[in-house]
């Protein structure tokens, strides 16, 4: 299985940090984020890695390098501008054999990828999200599912009186090819606000993948959030 992972957001709001420090290679457990999450994509099989680049560009690479160090082989495509989580996936057309998997490279999760896999597999969806309960889900992409998995409702970033869901999306799906034909295909362009709602708008079938409580999925938007996840990593994750 091959997979993207995004790494070339700014983390404005975790500056000054930031200032000197790609987000994704902030320090967790002692080790930058963005390595638990290699390691883990190696341990269930991904072999052939994708890193998109944007604020120091070079912190990352030269940390990286080839991906030989973790058994994986690492490629790097560059964003001059931003390009959004789903723009940055248009030079990916007609590259791969689908299903492609999309990782958000500022979450850390212990996210089950052969059971994600073989629920994508099972329902034949165009996409399979997957989906973690979040009591404020205004910062997030809210889903709602029906009795099958299969989402029937997408907002981003919903307003309060909006909320219809605390299931959210988890920045970790699978992708067939066929869902890179709803990017747009100028200007910057993101799942979120576009592909997966232009995908339900379609009829496409996209399901949801309910990540486990020992699953998890933490963020580090914020000091707060980082502090957070420092300590889920210190109680939960570091024997794993």
């Amino acid at each position: 299985m091959k997979a993207v992972v995004l790494a070339a957001g700014r983390g404005e709001r975790l500056r000054p940090f930031t200032d000197r420090t790609p987000k994704c290679m902030t320090p967790i457990g002692g080790k930058p984020l963005l390595e638990h999450t290699v390691e883990w994509l190696a341990r269930f099989g991904v072999r052939e890695l994708t890193i998109n680049l944007h604020h120091l560009p070079e912190r990352i690479r030269g940390y990286f390098g080839d991906g030989r160090r973790w058994g994986v082989r690492i490629g790097y495509w560059l964003e001059p501008e931003l390009e959004g989580t789903a723009g940055a996936l248009r030079r990916l057309q007609g590259g791969w054999e689908g299903p492609l998997l999309v990782w958000y490279g500022d979450n850390l999760s212990r996210c089950d990828l052969d059971r994600l896999r073989e629920l994508h597999r099972r329902k034949g969806g165009t996409a399979t999200l997957a989906l973690y309960r979040r009591p404020d889900p205004t910062s997030s992409g809210i889903v709602e599912l029906d009795g099958e998995d299969r989402l029937v409702r997408f907002l981003e970033k919903p307003r309060p009186d909006e909320v219809f869901s605390h299931w959210v999306n988890a920045g970790i799906f699978l992708l067939e090819r066929e869902a890179l034909a709803f990017i747009p295909p100028e200007g910057p362009a993101d799942f979120g606000r576009d592909v997966f709602p232009a995908l339900l708008a379609a009829g496409r079938p996209l399901y949801g993948y309910r990540l486990s409580e020992a699953e998890g999925l933490w963020w580090i938007d914020t000091p707060e959030d980082l502090a957070r996840t420092e300590g889920a990593w210190r109680e939960r994750f570091q024997e794993v």
